[in-house]
């Protein structure tokens, strides 16, 4: 596909560059190699392929890569792309707009990022001017505690943390004692369930910072996704109600990249009638059981640090130290 080309106003002055739109398919293989030596030089540890890469785009939401994305190039050499992420209503009455920028380490702090992030800011205010304006609206992107240059660039152009994430982890020598109580059975997924679990796991986030009523794609995206793994997945049930569930995958392409066993616990959710009564906690140590059987020897998760449910103290009284933070940033539209 021929190169389409993108002028900015104001580009650094940097000799070779330039800046472009999405040409398709042949992007990918430069896009994972940003996104490996970025991820190498944020500590950030991608486990992300080609085949995910091209997952991902097949399932976007609000979001048209050949309109909401902007490359640039050194020389022909692609060192960086953004893309204007899906829009999206959270609850209460927030619109949130969001973005992305990965750019190789070795052009970073000269320009670039600046440049991208305002062509993206441009083109969700153009986006923006299509919607109702009867919400609060905000910019949003994302980075991690490692990319300080980063930080400090979006705090310059006006944004600032919003919400702190950490990804935690511990070994699997050593599996504390926890009980499902009377009543409440925890069993194997059975074929035709996926969904209702799901949709339980939706309900119990809704009351959570920054939630989003997920559409149907999002869960075709999931299930057609490696990371969509429920004969992993632990339960709870109360009679043929989901109570509780931990959405267990174990990612082996990370695995083998890092040479680690790692099983992820993610997606841990309680519904609120059965809240404060150690379920959530009952199944964590089950998962932590069934990863090791399978020849792990460690369990990871992410956790909003201002989590309402106090999951980071459940997290922590289970034997979870953080690793790393993720940082949210906002800026008002």
């Amino acid at each position: 596909m021929q190169k389409t080309r993108i002028m900015l106003p104001s580009p650094p002055d940097i000799t070779g560059l330039s800046f472009r739109k999405f040409a398709g398919d042949a992007d990918f293989p430069a896009m994972l190699a940003i996104i490996e030596a970025a991820s190498h030089a944020d500590q950030e540890q991608s486990g992300q392929t080609l085949e995910d890469l091209k997952h991902d785009y097949e399932y976007l939401t609000n979001s048209d890569p050949y309109q909401d994305m902007i490359f640039a190039e050194i020389d022909e050499d692609t060192i960086a792309y953004a893309r204007v992420e899906s829009w999206q209503e959270e609850h209460p009455d927030d619109r949130i707009y969001g973005h992305f920028v990965n750019i190789h380490p070795a052009w970073r702090d000269q320009g670039i990022e600046s440049a991208i992030i305002q062509w993206c800011e441009d083109r969700l205010r153009t986006i923006a001017e299509t919607h109702p304006q009867d919400s609060q609206r905000f910019l949003q992107t994302y980075s991690n505690e490692f990319k300080t240059h980063f930080n400090a660039t979006l705090e310059s152009l006006g944004y600032q943390p919003e919400r702190y994430f950490i990804e935690m982890s511990r070994p699997l020598d050593d599996i504390p004692a926890a009980d499902l109580p009377d009543g409440i059975d925890a069993r194997p997924v059975k074929p035709g369930e996926e969904r209702k679990i799901w949709e339980a796991s939706n309900e119990a986030f809704r009351d959570h910072w920054g939630y989003a009523e997920p559409k149907e794609e999002h869960y075709t995206a999931y299930a057609s996704s490696k990371y969509f793994q429920p004969d992993l997945w632990q339960v709870a049930w109360d009679g043929n109600e989901v109570v509780s569930s931990v959405m267990n995958f174990i990612n082996h392409d990370y695995n083998e990249k890092y040479g680690r066993q790692r099983g992820w616990t993610e997606n841990i959710s309680t519904r609120k009638p059965w809240r404060q009564c150690g379920i959530a906690k009952a199944l964590i140590v089950r998962s932590m059981h069934m990863h090791k059987a399978l020849g792990m020897t460690e369990v990871g998760l992410g956790v909003d640090t201002n989590n309402p449910n106090g999951a980071l103290k459940l997290y922590q009284s289970l034997g979870y130290k953080k690793d790393k933070t993720f940082i949210t940033y906002r800026k008002p539209l």
